[in-house]
């Protein structure tokens, strides 16, 4: 035992001896590498690199040829400090906090000789080979990892000329290709840059040095890497809106928009968050516009990356504040595509990475052996997946203020779908699901604000609940206002949740058909009027949607007995036969076919995807807003050629024209409807009869009916 014990004692008296050396060895490195740094640029003789300021391109020359010894005094300056530099890269690439080094004083005698005597200096700039340059840049990046020297390199003007260094390689790179150690350069004055704008209050030295501008450029940029580390370092610029405003008065939405359609999955999350932040910029958002962007951020949609997805959907949240941009929108089949992420059809990836990581691995060129599809935890996934649709929820909210598109949404199930996620689930993180319920029942409270999408809502909800709901108010953004409504709603017993949830699968129009009424299964119920309701549905042989409209015949209008009824029912079914016959017009639904069953009639006819003219008024109204007169003139002409068409050429009278029945569909397409009352008029005779909706009869007309009883004195 006691050997044993002298053998380790030997062994940790020969590891502290090592231990020492190395940290002597380290020390004396350090004072040799202090003193080259020290060396003043005109006592060295280096090969020749010339920055030529006028043509804003870098050049090298040939070594001048020296004598003697001051050739070779010269040049072993110059080798022996480019070797201790790669031997100081080497030996703390992984040191982070060189300010709480036990050599913390050397280090900083180092980075202040390197910014002095080296990068700010001219003229041993211009004369430095590019290797030595970019020896000079990587031991830069790894000190100003630690944030002490990122303020040391401010004081000393070292920001100001490494802005001017990026402009000109950038220049140089772009515009005549690549030279040696270019992109090396560029990735570690990328990354400097993006350590720099991390930090809130440095933000303002790299837009001050003019750096935002050359990052701006390097956009285009061939190299994966020197792309990556603009991208990372614009979008830590971007969190501050005094950058984004600087970054948003260049042309930069027209190479955002390429990478995002052709590039690879991480410079597409990277482009996609930089412009997410942009997009706070009006004039960024209207250059979204200007180049066309719709369709590619909504080609986006189809990825399975959760990252990517949050920010490409938040672009569209503050885009679609534009009418124009709403409404293409929905043509280019966005509405229908953040319903199908609601729907949770897919599986979802992600990752760990932040643009801090990124940056890290970029600079030491490891970005592409990163795993940006890793597994996440289920909690993990959950939460993210929450983010998306909460986004997906803010993006509808924003769409629906557009009355066609509010339509669509109700017409592809969104109602039913967004109100699954109103509904709590103890599983789920407590504060996300909170949010993303408040952000459903926002969506849902804007879809109420269009009149004829409130009988829906009747049903999802029980009294109390509905009237917090309606006292919300219309269009409220604000929303901290939806938060009592949710906590009402978390607070109710599992039998009142139990009900809301069987109430929100009765609005599901995928439900199989509630019933079969001749030959057609009945989908939804879409309205109801005086003389009876109007469904959708479809024919069992069928794909095609329709409308179909039940009128009840025991209603008084149709007459008192069964002999006036039948006469009436005779002569609507004759004069919709000849209405289905000869009626062929863009502005006027098509009727399909007719028939009776159970005293009811059906009449089947074209569905239309719109909503009422009625509806378009209230909405506006709602909103304190107006058709605009372009708007009206283009409703007006529509108007006007589908009742010369009836009048001159079909001889038909409508009889009942109404706001109501008249729809706006998809770019304001008008189309007249409920032809119930029309009659087709014979040549050289005269319509007597008093028929219509009394609000909408002329004065004459009104004269000439009977008091209704309601209205008697």
């Amino acid at each position: 035992m006691p050997d044993q014990d002298k053998k380790v004692k030997t062994t940790e008296k020969s590891t502290d001896k090592k231990q020492q050396e190395i940290t002597i060895r380290d020390y004396s490195d350090l004072k040799r590498l202090r003193c080259l740094l020290n060396v003043q640029s005109s006592k060295q003789q280096l090969p020749a690199i010339n920055f030529d300021s006028a043509q804003n391109s870098m050049t090298k020359s040939e070594p001048a040829i020296r004598a003697g010894g001051h050739r070779a005094r010269g040049q072993w300056h110059e080798s022996t400090e480019a070797v201790e530099l790669e031997n100081f890269s080497i030996n703390y690439k992984n040191e982070r906090n060189f300010s709480k080094h036990p050599q913390r004083k050397l280090f900083q005698e180092i980075f202040t000789a390197l910014v002095k005597n080296r990068l700010i200096c001219r003229e041993w700039v211009n004369r430095a080979p590019s290797i030595h340059f970019l020896r000079v840049l990587i031991c830069l990046r790894l000190l100003m990892r630690d944030p002490c020297y990122q303020e040391i390199l401010h004081s000393l003007g070292g920001i100001e000329n490494l802005a001017q260094y990026m402009e000109i390689v950038a220049n140089e790179y772009l515009g005549y290709g690549e030279e040696q150690h270019t992109v090396d350069k560029l990735v570690n004055m990328t990354y400097i840059f993006q350590k720099l704008a991390a930090v809130k209050d440095q933000r303002e030295w790299v837009t001050t040095s003019g750096a935002h501008k050359t990052l701006v450029n390097l956009l285009g940029a061939r190299d994966t890497n020197v792309l990556l580390g603009s991208l990372l370092a614009l979008a830590s610029l971007a969190e501050s809106q005094e950058c984004r405003e600087k970054i948003s008065e260049l042309n930069i939405v027209e190479n955002l928009l390429m990478i995002l359609h052709e590039y690879d999955l991480l410079s597409k999350r990277l482009t996609a968050e930089l412009l997410r932040l942009l997009c706070a910029e009006p004039q960024v958002k209207e250059q979204v516009k200007l180049y066309e962007g719709i369709p590619v951020l909504l080609s986006l949609l189809h990825s399975d990356h959760l990252k990517l997805l949050w920010s490409i959907v938040w672009i569209l949240v503050q885009v679609c504040e534009d009418p124009e941009t709403s409404v293409e929108i929905r043509i280019w089949g966005g509405i229908k595509q953040l319903l199908h992420i609601l729907r949770g059809d897919r599986n979802f990836v992600s990752d760990h990475s932040s643009i801090g990581s990124l940056s890290s691995a970029n600079a030491a060129g490891r970005i592409q052996q990163l795993h940006l599809s890793e597994d996440l935890s289920p909690r993990e996934i959950q939460e993210n997946t929450f983010s998306l649709q909460a986004a997906c929820c803010a993006a509808l909210t924003e769409l629906v203020l557009n009355d066609t598109n509010a339509h669509q949404v109700v017409q592809e199930n969104g109602v039913y779908t967004i109100a699954k996620f109103i509904l709590p689930n103890k599983q789920k993180n407590a504060a996300k699901s909170n949010l993303l319920q408040c952000y459903a029942f926002r969506a849902l409270r804007f879809l109420f604000s269009m009149e004829r999408n409130r009988p829906l809502f009747k049903r999802l909800f029980p009294t109390d609940l509905f009237e917090i709901f309606i006292d919300i108010g219309h269009y409220v953004r604000d929303i901290s206002a939806y938060e009592e409504l949710v906590s009402k709603l978390n607070l109710l017993v599992e039998d009142e949740l139990k009900q809301i949830a069987e109430n929100i699968e009765s609005i599901n129009q995928n439900k199989a058909p509630s019933k079969y009424i001749g030959n057609y299964a009945i989908l939804d119920h879409l309205g109801s009027g005086a003389f009876g309701c109007v469904y959708k549905v479809r024919k069992r042989s069928g794909q095609n949607l329709l409308a179909m409209k039940e009128v009840n015949l025991h209603n008084p209008a149709f007459g008192k007995d069964k002999k006036d009824r039948d006469s009436s029912v005779k002569n609507i079914v004759s004069e919709l036969t000849i209405i289905k016959e000869q009626l062929y017009h863009p502005n006027i639904v098509r009727y399909y076919k007719t028939f009776l069953e159970n005293d009811r009639l059906y009449i089947v006819m074209e569905l239309i995807e719109g909503a009422p003219l009625g509806e378009h008024f209230s909405s506006l109204k709602e909103k304190h807003q107006h058709f605009t007169e372009e708007r009206l003139w283009k409703i007006f002409i529509q108007l006007c050629l589908a009742l010369r068409y009836l009048h001159k050429e079909k001889r038909i009278v409508h009889r009942d024209l109404t706001p109501n029945n008249i729809m706006l569909g998809d770019k304001d397409k008008v189309t007249v409807t409920d032809f119930g009352l029309a009659k087709q008029k014979q040549e050289n005779s005269k319509l007597t009869s008093v028929v219509g909706t009394i609000l909408y009869s002329c004065v004459q007309h009104l004269s000439l009916r009977s008091p209704a009883p309601a209205l008697a004195t």
